[in-house]
């Protein structure tokens, strides 16, 4: 290889690399940091602590989300609360902490572990709503 096409794609290499992380950057810099259109229904709870050793001030909990068209749920973590999540009606578009846009519809379902960072968007004209259950630390 001579010379001249090394430095051209090592330049072509590092240009591709300043542009994808950038868009990386600015998809979590326009991340809502809190909720819009967003009704959250807890149906049950259960006192970990109760039920499995070491498992003292963790909870068990069963919600229903719905976001109404145009809503959305800001960027939050799932360190120390992992969860998973089924659609039951309309579409959520999910962006990822590392810039992966993914859209999940009824029937589908989502999990979220302790290296999951997201938000959620609904960008159709239908409400999404899902039901949810995650593993919690309780405040003290």
């Amino acid at each position: 290889m001579n010379r001249s096409k090394f430095i051209y794609g090592t330049l072509l290499a590092a240009f591709a690399y300043l542009v994808i992380g950038s868009q990386d950057a600015s998809a979590q810099q326009s991340a809502p940091t809190s909720n819009h259109g967003l009704e959250a229904l807890t149906l049950e709870t259960v006192d970990l602590g109760m039920e499995i050793e070491g498992m003292q001030d963790r909870q068990l909990r069963l919600r229903m989300l719905t976001l109404e068209p145009g809503g959305h749920i800001g960027v939050h973590s799932h360190k120390d609360r992992p969860a998973v999540a089924y659609i039951l009606q309309g579409t959520t578009t999910v962006t990822f902490g590392n810039g992966t846009v993914r859209r999940f519809s009824a029937g589908e379902s989502i999990s979220a572990t302790k290296d999951t960072t997201h938000w959620h968007r609904n960008e159709e004209q239908e409400n999404m709503t899902l039901v949810t259950v995650d593993v919690r630390k309780l405040a003290k």
